[in-house]
């Protein structure tokens, strides 16, 4: 039987986040599933890719292990979902299919927000895991590094991740950007609805900042900021954070206005103070901007930034879908060329062998210097007995019709039972 590669994928397509999340993955339920992957079936190629927007497994066998693994990920993540989660599992049995998929997954094509910049890192991860628990095999192993490579074409050659696509990441950049000559800059959110949640995980990727987060629903803030490592700040004690925060990131949902430049102008700003008004409606006071060192941004100029670079990223998707298109075609050349390695090998075992057992019948009749030649000779006569049915092997592969010359050369030579008697 042939081993073939095969993907099992949960996404914010086919899942409402209530599913997704109960389907998580941390990095030890990970380790785990990989371990039981290895040991229990057997697999030689795994990857599991677990992200707030999917969780996906890979593998390569030659039987379907969908389901098996679906409950293995469920047992694993400790969620409570019955038989019904199938519903909300792509199943991707067809090699050529699944390898496209993960392709457009790393590439950022499949993401909620398009072109996505972090999921290629996420990808990385997960096969320096896979790689850790020698669960990457000839095949992953050149897969992986083709998708690099994608990327890097996509990075150079395109525009596909040029800007920020989202709310939440274009206010890290934006933040990133204004903060960059202050030592350690001590950032507060305020708010954690969708979008601030968004933002205060963003903030990892600030690894200088000093991160404050507040929330009136004080058990939010400890579940968001404790993992995170964020110092938590009682909701009543904003103002004091606010007055000695350089960045306040604002998405608290009220229906007044909640900074006021009343409040915020009656304490100095020695120096410079960003304000991010990311609340709809907007929860802090334009006036703010006619206080010294006061810069405040609101959601619709960062938004005018994320719809110009969704824009470009948009009208780059069809060069993407072309550099994908050929780096896909030039791996799967590669694998079918795989397919019939082992054949090849056998192929030059068995003619190897015979010459061998001649030569071994022969030689002791001869002197060394025609021992030598007599060498030189057969092995030039056989690496041009093994030319043709290689190369036609190798043709035979590109019009998906190896199985029958495979077949053939088995019978032709024996090449089971030769194995064997080796």
């Amino acid at each position: 039987m042939s081993t073939s590669f095969k993907a099992l994928s949960l996404s914010h397509k086919t899942a409402p986040v209530e599913v997704r999340e109960q389907i998580s993955l941390d990095d030890q339920a990970i380790h785990r599933l990989l371990i039981k992957l290895k040991e229990v079936f057997v697999v030689t190629d795994a990857l599991v890719l677990s992200t707030c927007n999917r969780t996906e497994v890979y593998y390569s066998h030659e039987l379907d292990l969908s389901h098996e693994i679906l409950r293995l990920v469920v047992l694993e993540s400790g969620g409570n979902l019955d038989k019904e989660c199938d519903a909300f599992f792509e199943f991707l049995v067809e090699e050529s299919v699944a390898v496209t998929h993960l392709f457009r997954v790393a590439m950022g094509l499949e993401a909620q927000v398009i072109g996505d910049i972090q999921i290629i890192n996420q990808v990385k991860r997960a096969y320096q895991t896979s790689a850790d628990l020698d669960l990457a095999g000839p095949f992953l192993h050149r897969l992986l590094h083709t998708i690099f490579f994608t990327n890097k074409r996509v990075v150079q050659e395109t525009a596909f991740r040029d800007g920020a696509a989202s709310l939440s990441y274009a206010t890290l950049e934006l933040i990133e950007s204004l903060t960059q000559n202050i030592f350690e800059p001590r950032i507060l959110i305020l708010g954690l609805g969708e979008i601030g949640e968004d933002v205060a995980k963003n903030m990892v990727h600030l690894p200088h900042a000093k991160v404050q987060i507040t929330n009136r629903t004080s058990s939010k803030a400890e579940q968001i900021g404790i993992p995170l490592g964020f110092e938590i700040i009682p909701f009543e004690e904003c103002f004091a954070a606010i007055e000695a925060a350089d960045v306040i990131v604002s998405s608290i949902r009220m229906p007044e206005i909640f900074i006021t430049k009343e409040r915020v102008g009656c304490s100095p700003i020695p120096g410079f103070k960003l304000f991010v008004d990311l609340s709809v409606p907007r929860s802090i006071e334009t006036s703010l901007e006619e206080i010294p060192g006061v810069v405040l941004y609101n959601v619709d100029n960062i938004r005018s930034k994320v719809t110009a670079a969704l824009q470009l990223r948009l009208e780059a998707i069809p060069q993407v879908e072309t550099i994908l298109e050929e780096s896909i075609s030039e791996f799967q050349g590669w694998s079918k060329e795989m397919l019939v390695s082992p054949t090849i090998q056998k192929l030059k075992q068995a003619l190897e062998q015979i010459r061998q057992e001649e030569l071994s019948r022969h030689v002791k009749q001869v002197d060394q210097q025609h021992v030598e030649l007599i060498e030189k000779i057969t092995k030039n006569m056989m690496q041009k007995i093994l030319k043709i049915p290689v190369v036609q092997l190798k043709a035979a592969c590109q019009r998906n019709e190896a199985s029958e010359m495979i077949a053939l050369l088995h019978d032709l030579f024996d090449l089971e039972n030769q194995n064997k008697e080796k």
